[in-house]
């Protein structure tokens, strides 16, 4: 097959996002113009049905819709003040204490909720009060926030992780689990290294959070264990082999619904609209999964990724320069398609080459996942830029300014992950989950 068709496809698919088509249809309908060009169209209609419900028939991509219910659960059910509390807790003592407490809620309540946009809206609406009231600059201390959430979206209990499990063919949802707790803390702790630096240089050494007393303390422990606990009964049974990562999010929703109902914060009422909310996620997410597969076929048909492939290694055999290119590119990407899309999109075409060069499958997952993790947080389309600066007030034009310090370490950091395979390859081997 001529692989110009697939230069078209590309084409045509970027037109499309330029016109402000929605990604899915955008997806849709270029891949669909392509195969009705190339193949009669009774077998192009057949061929595309056939892959779409293909994509979206997996077992694994049932945990998806468990954990977003789980979520949407916890995002009712109170539980983001509680883990507010707790990174006051183990941070209150640093400087600048308040941006490093909404660093540690991210990283937690991404890793609870799952959705780094819940947890730029959720910390960030509980914190903005006590930023202002503490005279933090709001453009700082919003780019903290919308810098920091994504973080949760590489700490397990990940939808990111099992999307790109069923993309790459089956890779180990318990390895990628365990793959992303260190690439997670390495995000958040570069962004609490850009706001200490932040602090230090503005001598803003006031804002830490009072030393509580002993039983104050253990209070705040006892109120944030139940909802920590939900990360270490899912992902301790994954990785031990007690149930599956699907099982295990059927379990994140009773855990969760029975926590909110103990924590009196959700009532039956509220039901109706957490259903409706994670219907409609589902919905959007599983349409682009499906979309998504009808798009990979029509560029495996078309010759596209190996077209790439030639031209990327036709510039150089060095592995460096390769994999600096590919995070160039996802960088890119990420400023202007969401994460699920570009995962989906982008996974196929740069994985076999990865692969190729000696890259582990966990390691290439921590690397386009933390890549197109930092673009949630860049503009034009970043939508945790615009939660952010919603939930705080803040004008983007100054939040934009304040977080390109973030970013620019966030990118040193990984460029750490890319070329160190054991930062992600570290933990799956101690648990045995890979070789």
């Amino acid at each position: 097959m001529d692989v110009s068709i697939g230069f078209w496809l590309l084409c045509l698919f970027l037109g499309m996002i330029a016109m402000s088509i929605p990604i899915a249809i955008a997806i849709a309908m270029s891949s669909l113009v392509i195969m009705f060009s190339i193949l009669p169209f009774d077998v192009a209609s057949i061929t595309a049905a056939q892959k779409a419900v293909t994509g979206i028939n997996s077992f694994s991509l049932l945990a998806i819709p468990f954990f977003i219910l789980a979520g949407n659960i916890m995002n009712r059910g109170g539980i983001a003040s509680r883990l507010v509390k707790f990174a006051q807790l183990l941070v209150g003592w640093l400087p600048g204490s308040l941006a490093h407490v909404n660093i540690l809620s991210n990283m937690m309540f991404g890793a609870v909720s799952g959705s780094a946009v819940a947890a730029a809206a959720a910390v960030g609406k509980t914190l903005a009060p006590e930023l202002e009231e503490e005279g933090y600059d709001k453009a700082f201390s919003t780019a903290v926030n919308v810098a920091s959430c994504p973080a949760g979206l590489l700490i397990p209990p990940s939808n990111s992780l099992i999307v790109f499990s069923v993309v790459s063919g089956g890779t180990s949802v318990a390895a990628l689990f365990i793959a992303g707790y260190v690439p997670g803390i390495i995000m958040g702790l570069t962004c609490m290294l850009v706001a200490l630096f932040y602090t230090k240089r503005s001598g803003k050494e006031a804002g830490r959070v009072q030393r509580p007393t002993l039983k104050s303390a253990l209070n705040t422990i006892w109120r944030a264990l139940p909802s920590l606990g939900l990360i270490v009964v899912v992902i301790g049974g994954i990785i031990g082999g007690i149930f599956t990562a699907t099982e295990g999010a059927c379990i994140a929703v009773l855990y969760s619904f029975a926590l909110s109902l103990c924590y009196r914060s959700i009532s039956l009422s509220d039901l109706k609209t957490i259903s409706k909310e994670t219907t409609e996620i589902t919905a959007v997410m599983l349409f682009l999964i499906g979309a998504s597969t009808i798009m990979s076929w029509a560029m495996a048909f078309t010759g596209l990724p190996v077209l790439i492939s030639d031209w990327m290694l036709s510039l150089s055999s060095n592995p460096i320069v390769i994999f600096l290119m590919m995070n160039a590119i996802l960088l890119i990407v990420g400023m202007f398609m969401d994460l699920t899309p570009a995962l989906l999109i982008f996974t196929p075409i740069f994985m076999p080459i990865a692969t190729q060069l000696g890259m582990h499958p966990i390691h290439f997952a921590m690397m386009i996942i933390f890549n197109l993790c930092i673009g949630i947080a860049t503009p034009p389309v970043g939508t945790a830029l615009f939660v952010g600066c919603s939930v705080s007030g803040a004008k983007i034009e100054s939040v934009i300014k304040a977080v390109i310090p973030f970013c620019l370490c966030l990118i040193f950091a990984l460029l750490l992950i890319t070329f160190v395979p054991s930062i992600s390859l570290f933990l799956p081997k101690l648990f045995g989950l890979i070789h």
